[in-house]
């Protein structure tokens, strides 16, 4: 079983940055070859893809990231393979980011491409992470 534990979450004001962490852990998780995504969910709305990053051997800079084009620009995800860890950075924040994110792993063969953008593909999920942000 994999766990996964969103942190980062809080109220900010219109145009500041939170940063958000995942940390993956369980007997079964190591992080080899999976993808990990961030998903949102406002009040009265359907969940929504955020971002996601693939799995990369070695160096993270060599993974492939993407975005939601609401998110485009001002959100950046990374991962530390080491900590098992993925963070979201976002900044310039609006009140339409205002959700619960979630932190999503998808078990290899893991996504690329925009199969990353499809919920429905990961295994694993946080409880999720409140952000609101105040205009």
């Amino acid at each position: 079983q994999v766990q996964l534990v969103e942190s980062g979450g809080g109220l900010v004001q219109a145009g500041g940055s939170l940063r958000l962490s995942c940390a993956a852990s369980g007997r079964t998780f190591s992080g080899y070859g999976y993808a990990m995504g961030w998903f949102r969910q406002a009040p009265g709305k359907e969940r929504e893809f955020v971002a996601a990053i693939t799995w990369s051997r070695g160096s993270t800079y060599y993974a492939d990231s993407y975005y939601a084009d609401s998110v485009k620009g001002r959100f950046t995800i990374s991962r530390d393979n080491a900590k098992n860890t993925v963070y979201l950075q976002m900044n310039s924040l609006n009140p339409e980011d205002t959700a619960v994110y979630y932190c999503a792993a998808d078990t290899p063969p893991s996504c690329t491409g925009y199969g990353c953008y499809d919920g429905t593909r990961y295994d694993y999920w946080g409880q999720g992470t409140q952000v609101t942000v105040s205009s």
